[in-house]
């Protein structure tokens, strides 16, 4: 599915999605991403939702979004909540939602300037 076209070169938005990729700025990838209004990553070094431990969560503390949304694929799943919970004693938001819901969103918080990362699994 196509979303809406990128009009600030600087902005890290998603450009449309599907079963098995995310496209940012028009750009395909196939991995899990890491997205955050001036940066791409593919570092993160998670590969699906049943792997996912304490650090790949820990990650994100240097990063210090407001709001973290975790895209967990084609459904929307919860994790433990040890898993993440030095990011919310670090006062950091985290919503699990399934990715092409996380894409959408994620868009709309980075229009509005607020410190927001997407992660998404595929």
């Amino acid at each position: 599915m196509a979303l809406h076209q990128q009009t600030d070169s600087d902005r890290r938005l998603f450009t449309g999605y599907g079963e098995d990729y995310v496209d940012i700025n028009g750009h395909r990838h196939r991995q899990a991403v890491v997205v955050m209004s001036g940066a791409l990553r593919t570092d993160w070094g998670a590969v699906d939702f049943a792997s996912l431990t304490a650090a790949h969560f820990d990650y994100f503390l240097e990063l210090r979004p407001e709001v973290l949304l975790l895209g967990t694929g084609a459904k929307q799943q919860f994790a433990r909540p040890e898993l993440y919970r030095n990011l919310v004693t670090a006062r950091i938001a985290v919503e699990f939602m399934d990715t092409p819901a996380a894409c959408r969103t994620y868009n709309i918080l980075a229009a509005e300037d607020r410190k927001v990362i997407a992660a998404v699994l595929l």
